[in-house]
């Protein structure tokens, strides 16, 4: 049996610990190290594990193999680029930091590295619904794409936090654009937008609107924006903060018929049942047609997103989805939704660049 590989996960929040509870059900990886704001800022063992308060002595001290990133945008680039220079392989949360600049700085490290994998998690990528669609895409079992449309929303800008009550302390670092870099279309419209780019690759003419007119913080509360590609693809995307009702719907038009991607399995359950429904294309029908639909059960996202990181550095394969490449294309299509709109884009002073 191969050794096993010594993780440390910088940032063991709630998303570090859901990736600590799978990164420990793989059987390449240990984690032997982890870090967060909350721990005590000396080192601390406990039951084989070093517990620390800065990411930076963690990753600084302990002979790790592989380091995830699971820290807010402003720290992220600066903590994969520090992995990187330590001779780890790096699985980075998205986004990949607070702007296009971050994920260059990481790209420019990475390099000077080309022995290390780095992979960025971009989960939805993994679902079952997805995978399925995709396959459905890349056989043209429906013909051409004809148009997109995707909704994903939410209905706060950054959740609650038990005990803290100030919507202005930091520890609510969403709402924050020093610290987050921008709303809702950067925290989880992403998601939408790396599908959209999966299914129908790159879009270069940009439509938009971007609002934070109802929870009045420096970050965008909805983003709308409409893209074409240069093979004449038309998509829209709304990402919202004000959908009480949480919502995930991702409809695609083909020439032969759609499919819709509505609900997606999440730790909550609030985004409803993952369902993908194909509808074929029959004129006869009067916009009723036969359809088929498919319900998914269990969320193998993360076992499946890490199994494959694992591959890769396993059998020294080439990282195939989550890119650092692959990350510049989707934050640079988040920002070019930014500057699309001329008044959000002087207000902030964004660039692309």
């Amino acid at each position: 049996m191969a050794k096993k590989l010594r993780v440390g996960i910088a940032g063991h929040g709630l998303v570090g610990k859901r990736r600590h509870n799978f990164i420990d059900k793989h059987p390449l990886f240990h984690v032997s190290a982890v870090s967060d704001q909350t721990y005590n800022p000396e080192k601390e063992e406990r039951n084989n594990l070093c517990y620390y308060g800065d990411y930076r002595q963690m990753i600084e001290q302990e002979e790790l193999d592989v380091l995830f990133v699971c820290l807010p945008n402003h720290v992220a680039a600066d903590a994969t680029i520090m992995g990187l220079t330590k001779n780890s392989h790096v699985f980075c949360e998205k986004p990949p930091g607070r702007n296009v600049q971050d994920i260059r700085r990481v790209i420019e490290a990475e390099k000077l590295r080309p022995n290390l994998k780095l992979k960025y998690g971009f989960n939805h990528r993994y679902h079952d619904s997805v995978l399925d669609a995709l396959k459905i895409v890349k056989e043209k079992t429906l013909g051409k794409i004809v148009n997109i449309r995707g909704v994903y929303g939410k209905s706060v800008l950054t959740p609650k936090i038990k005990g803290i009550t100030d919507p202005n302390d930091p520890v609510y670092w969403r709402a924050h654009r020093e610290i987050a870099g921008g709303g809702i279309l950067l925290d989880q419209g992403i998601h939408m937008l790396d599908l959209i780019r999966c299914y129908a690759g790159e879009f270069k003419e940009i439509k938009s609107f971007v609002t934070n007119d109802f929870w009045n913080k420096d970050v965008e509360d909805n983003a709308y924006a409409l893209m074409r590609n240069d093979e004449g693809v038309v998509a829209f995307i709304q990402s919202s903060a004000t959908q009480w009702r949480h919502k995930f719907s991702l409809e695609m038009m083909f020439e032969k018929g759609a499919l819709t991607l509505s609900g997606i399995l999440s730790s909550t359950r609030s985004y409803g049942q993952e369902v993908l429904t194909i509808a074929y294309r029959e004129e006869e029908s009067g916009g009723n047609p036969r359809e088929t639909t498919t319900s998914y059960i269990y969320d193998n996202s993360w076992e499946r997103e890490i199994a494959e990181f694992a591959d890769s550095i396993s059998n020294d394969k080439p990282v195939s989805v989550g890119t650092s490449l692959d990350a510049l294309k989707t934050m640079e299509l988040v920002y070019r939704i930014y500057c699309a709109d001329p008044e959000w884009q002087s207000k902030y002073d964004i660039s692309v660049e």
